[in-house]
């Protein structure tokens, strides 16, 4: 049975850096982010990001998170796979548990969830739907 929660995150770090770009064109980057969950999800969390930019403030990710912490209470660690697109201050993100990588009391976790978050805003409230195996 699938178990819905929610809670906020915030990241303590953002380094970016560029990897391709063309003068008037896409620019390819890549970006090491570290976030921190509360509510359900008591974790810790480093993502790494490749971004597509197709404008200035627009364009395209994709990621993959490892978490480390508990989640209402069944301690371990999993990864989460992060989809997403950005334009203006938005970014809107879906979450994919990555079968089999959950350990500790979180071994069989499945599941996935989203997020939008706004720029400028101190944290973003996110929603994962998990089960245990």
């Amino acid at each position: 049975m699938k178990r819905h929660v929610t809670g906020t995150f915030t990241f303590s770090g953002w380094a970016e850096d560029t990897s391709a770009e063309a003068e008037g064109g896409a620019r390819l980057g890549r970006a090491s982010v570290a976030n921190t969950f509360t509510g359900a999800l008591e974790a810790s969390g480093v993502v790494e990001y490749a971004l597509a930019y197709t404008g200035p403030t627009e364009g395209v990710f994709c990621g993959y998170e490892h978490l480390t912490g508990s989640v209402e209470g069944r301690r371990g660690s999993f990864v989460i796979e992060h989809r997403g697109r950005f334009a203006g201050d938005a970014v809107h993100c879906a979450l994919t548990v990555v079968p089999g990588s959950g350990s500790g009391e979180l071994a069989g976790i499945t599941g996935g969830g989203s997020f939008i978050a706004r720029h400028g805003e101190p944290s973003t409230t996110y929603a994962l739907d998990y089960g245990l195996g």
